[in-house]
């Protein structure tokens, strides 16, 4: 027997399941409740708002059928079946009576077989109801309403059959009769069988072929896609004490259904750095759909690109959009797109590279009509809020930074890309190298080099070194240890291969780069003013213009883009966006046309962390600061931030020392160099020291605390490109800042290498927090050389394991300053248990450990208890979330019954029994300093609370028992 109990705990799994669909599926329960007569009219019409989100509709249809009783929940759930199922609803009797006395009735009690039998009809009953003056003209334009599918619209006519008194009820089912019996799914229609066939072969076809680095060979993507890290996206301030790291999803769980901002949205956000894998993230995608293997609960598959989308000038509709510039129906247009319309949850649209549309979201304009013409940017606007094809799952892909909170509001599900793991970089490495024994080399020499295994987790460096691994193993000199290094590596990869290979040279010489200076010049001019007009995609006229002719392109830099328009000449672009960056640098870098007075204007970039007023104006200063249109000052301040950062760093890197004798050699003048690098070393020192004057000064009596914004993440790696110790003591000689927060700034190993190379000149201890960032094994092993420095160091959700905090605690050995270290949220085992008593024995100054929601047990308790007893200094211990049980419960006692210094202690969630409490009882006798002890969510009980009070009888110091 059904029961409202059972029901009630299978709420969220229904609400789940009505809102997980589409409105479709909603109102499709709401016409078998009808027909059963668990709804009444004035249910169901407090139930069909239009307009209201569907997951308070759901809400509250549960709480109205959960008042009907048992009888009620039950045939709600068999509602819920039938419309998953999709199954055919009963056909209608043979006959009706021919003079019903009560047809309004009739009609709702076959209310989902008449739906059905409309489908498809509609059109021609509301034109023949109006012809006889049953409906008004108002009320036919509004059941026609474009935001309608063809069964909404069959059901509005219903439900004014219902209200109105004219005889509409019995020539509707006059009408209902006389239509022919639907024998299939539209999708069995043969015009959509035909265009569904037609749509996974054109999409297959576009994504078996990895080309998004490289056009010179065809990479297969099923033999080289390799797993990146995917998690989803924790709201900070979200933490209670047992909040777990953010859960990481396979590519076929995008959709899964944890993690929802916004449960009304449609719209899937992959958010990553640039060449962390997001087109080849999509590319997978699209090929495990076209191949049946993946994502089969969506009939039709439409890809897109954004760079290539804000091409288009003229207006567009949603049937041009699919058809014209995705896939064309060979064969019964308007039918396809009746479908399209009518089951938008069969549908997924995928952009990828938001962050290369040059325009800027808004919510502003509406546009729901799916067959009125509009610019681009309204039709994609209006397609992320549901404004049109409400209902259809969207994927975005884009670089943090070009995501506003007002586009977050119309998402459904963040994730976050994050790039390789450690295991990934191997076998992304040996997918690409099956040759025996090359793989094996070419990792063991890459875990050698720190640096470069650092970069290698955003796959487009994995990429590199796969491509120049001949280079890496056999140069005799040192491994490229910044981004510059590695892009000045590629590049005379491509340059070697495009000429007979000199067999005496070694390294990067300048003779490669002497002899192609004009080619690299005209494609840095080419990338230079792609990036201040928001170009990305080059058609044959703007390759001319730029006199870029066949020899450049055969170099290997451009490669053919996908065409938004089948069957037309395919236009160029550059491997990745970053190329574009560097060869714009490069041209800043090197040609006579740069004055070194327009490269401040790189260097005052405005971010996402500046204030909105300073942006304005930057853009206003285009108009009014007399810079001719079309020179190197105006395409720098038309240019996007972020990818003027990129553009900086690389800058920054082609004019420091090592590069800039390497520059020199290709016959450019010294004294221009000696200008462009003086000019940007200024604008470096001054960029930042500009960050920390727009600080707020210190509260009195408390240290100076900066949470940096991701702009002081791209100065950072400015200054460790340059690799110039003078610069960054200038640049940090007068900074005070106690405490330095940089919190979800994608901070990866790279990012830490940087951090490391500029923060071990302050002069002033700092707490660095680095909490829900990427740091890694390799990022904390990049640290090291700043760890002298920090009084704090903060590592929250940064997926580090045992191995990179053995390293960091035995470095912290030698650290005076160091007193603090919040581990908690991280991969951490008993393994670690032994590297942290050695520093709490041997660190008699140090202050707080935190090492929640890791996996500890007893035996990793049991041997932090040995560190405990010799130490005298600790004053915060934090375990929370781990498994220490009643046995490490009674080893941490047993150590911290005599300590004189310990306040805080946190036990929490670690499945401690009564024996565990009587421990801890014993040690409340004889320690007088605790004053805080958290012990929710273990097994304590009646026993163990009895234990806890004996103890407090003899305890003065304890203030809060949890």
């Amino acid at each position: 027997m059904y029961t409202q109990d059972a029901f009630q705990a299978q709420r969220s799994q229904l609400v789940e399941l009505l809102v997980s669909g589409s409105l479709e599926g909603f109102e499709s329960v709401l016409d078998w409740l009808l027909s059963w007569e668990v709804l009444s009219w004035e249910d169901y019409e407090g139930l069909n708002l239009l307009g209201q989100p569907v997951s308070h509709l759901a809400r509250r249809l549960l709480d109205t059928v959960w008042n009907k009783g048992a009888w009620g929940c039950e045939l709600l759930t068999a509602a819920v079946q039938e419309t998953q199922a999709d199954r055919q609803p009963p056909e209608l009797p043979g006959c009706w009576e021919p003079h019903s006395p009560h047809p309004a009735r009739d009609l709702q009690s076959h209310r989902p077989a008449i739906v059905r039998r409309l489908y498809g009809h509609v059109e021609g009953v509301l034109d023949l109801t109006q012809a006889r003056g049953f409906i008004s003209q108002y009320e036919c334009d509004e059941i026609r309403r474009p935001i309608f599918t063809s069964s909404q619209r069959a059901r509005r006519l219903l439900d004014l059959a219902t209200v109105k008194a004219n005889g509409l009820a019995a020539f509707l089912l006059q009408c209902v009769q006389e239509l022919p019996v639907p024998l299939a799914l539209p999708f069995e229609d043969a015009a959509c069988k035909r265009y569904l066939s037609k749509l996974r072969t054109m999409v297959s076809a576009q994504s078996r072929f990895l080309s998004t680095y490289d056009g010179t060979e065809n990479l297969c993507l099923e033999e080289i896609y390799t797993e990146n890290v995917l998690e989803i996206r924790t709201e900070a301030g979200m933490a209670g004490p047992l909040q777990q790291s953010p859960a990481t999803l396979g590519l076929e769980e995008l959709f899964s259904t944890r993690g929802h901002l916004n449960e009304d949205a449609d719209t899937v956000l992959v958010v990553g750095e640039a060449g962390s894998g997001k087109s080849t993230l999509l590319q997978q995608l699209h090929l495990l759909w076209a191949s049946g293997r993946a994502f089969q609960e969506f009939t039709f598959v439409f890809p897109f690109s954004c760079r290539q989308l804000q091409r288009l000038a003229k207006p567009l509709s949603v049937w041009t959009l699919l058809f014209e510039h995705c896939c064309w129906p060979d064969l019964g247009q308007q039918d396809v797109f009746q479908v399209l319309l009518d089951h938008p949850e069969r549908i997924l649209l995928t952009f990828d590279g938001f962050d290369e549309f040059r325009f800027r979201f808004t919510d502003r304009d509406r546009h729901c009509c799916p067959t009125a013409p509009t610019s681009v940017q309204s039709l994609l606007f209006n397609l992320l809020q549901g404004n049109l094809l409400k209902n259809a799952r969207k994927v975005l892909t884009s670089r943090p930074d070009a995501v506003s909170a007002s586009l977050r509001k119309h998402v459904r599900t963040e994730l976050n890309l994050k790039g390789f793991s450690e295991e990934g970089i191997e076998l992304y490495l040996r997918k690409r190298h099956r040759e025996p024994g090359v793989a094996d080399r070419l990792i063991c020499w890459l875990r050698a080099t720190l640096a470069l295994h650092s970069l290698c987790h955003l796959p487009v460096f994995s990429w590199m070194v796969s491509k120049c691994h001949q280079e890496l193993l056999l140069q005799g000199g040192g491994s490229p240890r910044t981004t510059t290094d590695m892009y000045l590596l590629i590049l005379q990869h491509f340059l070697l291969h495009a000429s007979p290979p000199d067999p005496a040279a070694r390294g990067l010489g300048a003779g490669p780069l002497r002899g192609s200076l004009l080619t690299l010049l005209r494609l840095g001019r080419l990338a230079l003013w792609g990036l201040g007009t928001c170009c990305y995609v080059f058609s044959p006229k703007q390759l001319q213009a730029a006199h870029v002719d066949s020899e450049e392109v055969s170099l290997g830099f451009l490669v053919r883009a996908k065409t938004v328009v089948p069957g037309s000449t395919a236009p160029l672009e550059f491997l990745h966006i970053t190329f574009q960056c560097f060869f714009a640098a490069f041209y800043l870098a090197l040609s006579a046309d740069t004055p070194p007075s327009s490269l401040r204007h790189l260097f005052n970039c405005h971010g996402p962390g500046c204030s909105p007023l300073a942006g304005v104006l930057s853009k206003l200063r285009i108009g009014g600061s007399g810079c001719k249109e079309g020179s190197v000052a105006a395409l720098l301040q038309g240019a996007e931030p972020h990818n003027l950062q990129i553009t900086a760093a690389f800058l920054a890197g082609l004019l420091s020392q090592e590069c800039r004798g390497l520059l020199a050699e290709c016959q450019v003048s010294e004294k221009a160099l000696l200008w462009r690098q003086a000019c940007t070393r200024r604008c470096l020192a001054r960029s930042l020291r500009k960050h920390f004057r727009s600080i707020p000064p210190a509260v009195p009596g408390e240290a100076k605390s900066v949470h940096a914004m991701p702009s002081f993440i791209w100065l950072i790696r400015s200054l460790y490109e340059m690799q110039e110790e003078r610069l960054v003591r200038e640049a940090v000689r007068r900074l005070d800042v106690g405490h330095l927060k940089l919190t979800f700034c994608s901070v990866g190993p790279a990012e830490c290498a940087a951090l490391a190379f500029v923060l071990r000149h302050l002069r002033q201890p700092v707490a660095l927090q680095l909490d829900h960032n990427s740091v890694g094994d390799m990022g904390v092993e990049q640290l090291l050389p700043c760890l002298g420095v920090c009084k704090a160091l903060y590592l929250r959700d940064n997926n580090v394991s045992d191995r990179g905090i053995c390293k960091l605690t035995e470095h912290a050995l030698r650290c005076e300053q160091l007193q603090k270290l919040a581990l908690f949220n991280n991969k951490l085992t008993d393994g670690c248990a032994h590297s942290m008593a050695k520093l709490l024995a041997c660190k008699q100054n140090f202050l707080a450990l935190r090492l929640g929601n890791n996996h500890i047990t007893a035996a990793g308790a049991e041997v932090l208890a040995q560190g405990l007893r010799a130490n005298a200094s600790l004053q915060f211990l934090g375990l929370w979330g781990n498994k220490v049980g009643d046995r490490g419960a009674q080893a941490l006692a047993e150590a911290l019954g005599d300590h004189q210094s310990l306040r805080w202690l946190s036990l929490v969630g670690n499945n401690i029994g009564s024996v565990g409490a009587q421990a801890l009882a014993l040690m409340l006798e004889k320690n007088m300093a605790l004053e805080e002890l958290c012990l929710e969510e273990n097994h304590v009980q009646d026993e163990g609370v009895c234990y806890l009070a004996k103890g407090l009888e003899k305890n003065s110091s304890l203030k809060v028992l949890k």
